[in-house]
């Protein structure tokens, strides 16, 4: 049975969920659900998220939430190019950098920096520039960790689940001045972002406001 994934198409993790399940060549729907509408999600999407968070993820009478646990899945359940390297200190790294990505760089990357920049922007009131500055701190550190432990792809020689959380962050990282001036700074972290943005998987999930 097909696939369905619930969310929208402008967050950081459907995108992820997406990602995972386009690399692996999945046949899915996407049912958009915008958390942040007036009233929040509809009352029924609360069956699947009980959290009213997104993406959820149903596949006959499997419901998954949780973006790692929605990849795993997608992951273990169908063929396709696996996501995930074969030895345990490999997959360790994925873990790791996963791990990485959701506690020190989404935060400060998308939250602190595109989304304040996009609502002064849009409100044309004035960003903290305090709160970005520590959020640009922040943020250098984790790509440098990034980078350190790279090789062509985050985790190794071959694209996995790590690469793939990371691509949409910073994805809206580079919308950014701040992004863009962070991104170069990290040559080997420029190449990768180089091959992981020619992905047609990218292509296909592009951001509304790309």
């Amino acid at each position: 049975m097909k696939p369905v994934l619930y969310g929208a198409s402008y967050s950081v993790y459907v995108r992820v969920a997406r990602l995972a399940l386009i690399e692996k060549k999945i046949d899915h729907d996407l049912v958009e659900i915008d958390i942040f509408a007036e009233g929040g999600p509809p009352p029924d999407y609360l069956k699947l998220q009980p959290f009213a968070r997104i993406p959820a993820l149903q596949h006959g009478d499997v419901t998954i939430y949780e973006t790692g646990a929605i990849t795993r899945y997608v992951e273990e359940a169908f063929p396709g190019p696996s996501l995930l390297p074969e030895t345990p200190a490999a997959r360790a790294r994925v873990n790791q950098v996963m791990s990485v990505l959701d506690h020190y760089l989404y935060r400060p990357l998308v939250w602190d920096i595109y989304v304040a920049r996009d609502e002064a922007a849009k409100t044309g009131e004035a960003a903290d520039e305090a709160a970005i500055t520590y959020a640009i701190f922040k943020t250098r550190h984790c790509l440098k960790v990034l980078e350190e432990g790279a090789g062509d792809w985050l985790a190794g020689t071959q694209l996995t689940l790590a690469d793939l959380y990371a691509a949409p962050m910073i994805a809206y990282g580079l919308k950014t001045e701040e992004g863009r001036i962070l991104l170069a700074e990290r040559p080997r972290l420029t190449a990768w972002w180089e091959r992981i943005s020619a992905r047609p998987s990218m292509a296909a999930t592009k951001y509304p406001t790309d």
